[in-house]
């Protein structure tokens, strides 16, 4: 039987009792608070929980357990076609084209007939291994781009250098309505003058002839192998006598998209599927399938869809629904890999100056006293939440890169786990004390401390989440308030952190990261997503070294950003909660998929048989 989101709530209110009974057994001391409080006692009580699985409770798993590529059983068919399903209760935009695409799902349908002309490994550095090849200049601003002779459009045109800058022209218009500009486009020599209207021509980009381009930055910055680079093109001979401003609503947009991948758009019913057939001219070789159709599948329906064969595969299953359809799946085998994403606790710190545009840090906010903040990472049990609410497919975080950038992530780094004992001696020695007798501490000052917790809304287990850091933080004497007395819907709940509500002292977020490890983007003094208002001259430091010429040097970036990882653990302007898994159920009959971030052979997915397998 199916089990639901009661089971959640269930544990939320075990979870309160469980803290009642912990205040209880410690009132008489810190140290008796062991048994029930701390890691050990939480392991002890996760044990109790398991042995009654007649009631319900959810086996636990790891991110460890599961593959990114499929097993590939069996001998593949000549040809076949798949099914690809995007979970969605909305139709897709259809703005089928990376220079101009804004939501997830189209993209997830480009990357079936499109590819950057630049490759990356497991670390998301660019390598040489694709479409094109690069070398780099001695002071490491100069790019030389060549284009392999055996790549073409979908039409049969080949593929040409002055595409490539085409693409750069179009994005850095100034009549350009998508959202690909950015500071890597501004990088580039000359293009803040084109994008201003100051000039015709780009100044550092040049065509040198039919399959080399040059472009030339402004700084060497190691984030330019690391997804700095566009690394997309957009046919000329197609687009170039479309007006700039209505290149994203037009017919080779959204009715007859052409790239330069293992599959070509056949037909589109938009908003709700795309069929394709194999490129043959693909230069990686022919498609070893014939075709595929992605589908638009509701969220009520996809496991329906997945037992009966309408999908062989959907991307990003949600992960708290998979412990329990694991064992009925019978038909699918499920990938997974960590996610570019975690979840956190900020503080508000600061306000942000528009004017500026920057953080301006405010040292009179409520949360300004880093040991009241790291009291509060360490009286949370992160560990547990992952594994009751997530079955272990979230787990523990520690640092604010997350070990989906295996470089750069360091496990090494201690950061606070969940131990009670020491939020409350941290919290004596810093002078919050309950000088009334509520049960609730005062500010060193003796005043109330009362703080508001901003949540969002979303899911079975947003609110039984938030109510378990609300019980958490209780038992050691703070008195935290659910922010109006519920949860917060997502854009209100952004809309208000963005604009620096007074009425926030603290959040629940939730990150996902780039393929380039340099925080600087949400972490920094002028990131407008610094939401908790954190700067320092120490972090403006590191961020700056992370990102400059000599961080070029791999092993140097490295340690720039296990000091900056540091930093964070011990100036605590938010503390992350849990990191991510992406799981991705596939049909038994499939080979060759895999969702390891380097992947790029679409061309090699197989099927074993003509149907897809189906629950019996």
């Amino acid at each position: 039987m199916r089990k639901t989101g009661w089971g959640k709530l269930l544990f939320a209110l075990m979870l309160v009792l469980l803290l009642a009974l912990a205040a209880c057994n410690s009132e008489s001391g810190g140290e008796e608070s062991d048994d029930s409080g701390s890691d050990t006692g939480a392991e002890e009580e996760e044990g109790t929980e398991g042995e009654e699985d007649t009631e319900g409770e959810d086996d636990i798993y790891s991110i460890e357990d599961f593959s990114p590529g499929t097993s590939d059983e069996g001998e593949p068919i000549d040809g076949g076609t798949l099914n690809f399903g995007l979970v969605t209760d909305t139709p897709f935009e259809g703005t089928l084209n990376y220079n101009f695409y804004s939501g997830n799902f189209d993209v997830e349908i480009i990357d079936w007939f499109d590819e950057s002309l630049l490759y990356t490994d497991e670390n998301h550095t660019f390598t040489q291994d694709g479409p094109a090849e690069f070398e780099v200049s001695d002071d490491n601003k100069t790019f030389t781009f060549t284009i392999r002779d055996n790549v073409n459009w979908h039409d049969g045109e080949p593929l040409k250098a002055e595409d490539w800058a085409y693409a750069h022209e179009v994005i850095g218009h100034p009549d350009y309505d998508g959202v690909r500009y950015d500071s890597t486009f501004m990088n580039i020599e000359g293009m803040e003058d084109y994008h201003n209207g100051e000039a015709d021509t780009i100044s550092g980009i040049e065509v040198i002839d039919e399959k080399t381009l040059e472009i030339t930055y402004i700084e060497a910055n190691p984030s330019l192998l690391a997804g700095g680079i566009w690394s997309y093109a957009l046919p000329k001979h197609i687009f170039e006598d479309i007006p700039v401003a209505d290149m994203s609503a037009s017919p080779e947009v959204r009715e007859n998209p052409i790239g330069i991948g293992a599959y070509k758009v056949d037909s589109i019913v938009p908003g709700e599927s795309v069929t394709m057939t194999a490129n043959e001219d693909y230069w990686q070789g022919e498609p070893k399938l014939d075709g595929l159709t992605v589908q638009v599948v509701g969220p009520q329906t996809v496991v329906q869809a997945l037992e009966s064969g309408d999908v062989d595969m959907v991307h990003s299953f949600p992960a708290d629904q998979y412990p329990d359809v694991a064992e009925e799946l019978t038909n699918v085998e499920f990938l997974g890999i960590t996610d570019l994403a975690y979840t956190y606790i900020g503080f508000k710190l600061g306000d942000w100056d528009e004017d500026a545009g920057e953080v301006v840090p405010n040292p009179e906010a409520k949360m300004a006293d880093v040991e009241l903040r790291r009291a509060m990472w360490y009286a949370v049990n992160n560990d547990e939440v992952g594994k009751q609410f997530y079955n272990g497919l979230r787990w523990n975080a520690t640092t604010l890169i997350p070990p989906s950038h295996p470089a750069y992530h360091d496990e090494s780094i201690e950061a606070p786990t969940y131990d009670p004992d020491m939020a409350n001696q941290i919290l004596d020695e810093a002078g919050y004390e309950d000088t009334d007798g509520d049960g609730m501490r005062e500010t060193p000052e003796g005043e109330e401390l009362v703080i508001n917790f901003a949540s969002m809304s979303g899911g079975d287990t947003a609110e039984p989440i938030a109510n378990y850091y609300i019980q958490s933080w209780s038992q050691v004497g703070i008195d935290v308030q659910l922010l109006d007395g519920r949860l917060i819907e997502f854009n209100s709940f952004y809309d208000r952190l963005e604009a620096d509500d007074p009425d926030i002292d603290i959040y629940q977020g939730a990150w996902g990261v780039a393929s380039d490890v340099d925080p600087s983007g949400l972490w920094g003094r002028e990131a407008l997503f610094n939401y908790a208002r954190y700067a320092s001259e120490e972090n403006d430091e590191l961020l700056a070294e992370g990102a400059s010429e000599a961080s070029l040097d791999m092993e140097h970036r490295q340690e720039v950003y296990s000091e900056w990882q540091e930093l964070m653990v011990e100036e605590v302007p938010v503390f992350p909660t849990l990191y991510r898994s992406v799981l991705v159920p596939v049909n038994n009959r499939v080979q060759g998929y895999s969702e390891a971030y380097e992947w790029e052979a679409r061309h090699e997915v197989s099927v074993t048989q003509e149907e897809p397998e189906t629950v019996e």
